[in-house]
């Protein structure tokens, strides 16, 4: 093949793969959204019983006892756990991109203003007076804090 031909063929293939990748990120958010909604407590109660019940009938006696099972679940906890901190960072690391992207993006519409139409909200905004801050009541979350007070 040619090269051209090779790097249309590779262009094509990032392509396909970005869509991909969002649609994936999209149905890993909603099934994420629903896992969570259909753990009500009733059923955490109900599968905890009937994992507890189920471990005990299977339990081979000297083989698997009460600390071995404890000590898997824990593992298991710590894994899922794991994967699910590794996708808050990714989701973090993805929604921090789209910001600088974002950002930059604001930064060239600002660059490409005229200065005549930069100056103009800049002399209307320091021609307005500038009234005493008011006092109001502070806000729950303001209160605890040294921000309310003044």
């Amino acid at each position: 093949m040619k090269f051209g031909a090779l790097q249309r063929r590779v262009k094509r293939c990032e392509q396909v793969m970005a869509v991909r990748m969002a649609e994936t990120q999209d149905n890993w958010g909603v099934l994420s959204q629903v896992w969570r909604q259909g753990w009500s407590p009733l059923r955490i109660v109900v599968v905890g019983l009937a994992g507890g019940f189920i471990a005990g009938k299977l339990e081979v006696p000297g083989k698997v006892n009460g600390a071995r099972w404890l000590q898997m679940v824990g593992s298991v906890s710590n894994l899922f756990a794991s994967g699910q901190a590794a996708f808050a960072a990714a989701m973090a690391a993805h929604a921090a991109d789209s910001a600088d992207e974002a950002a930059d993006q604001a930064d060239e519409a600002a660059e490409q203003m005229t200065p005549g139409a930069a100056a103009r909200p800049a002399a209307a905004h320091t021609a307005a007076p500038q009234a005493e801050p008011e006092l109001r009541e502070p806000q729950p979350a303001e209160a605890a804090t040294d921000v309310s007070e003044r």
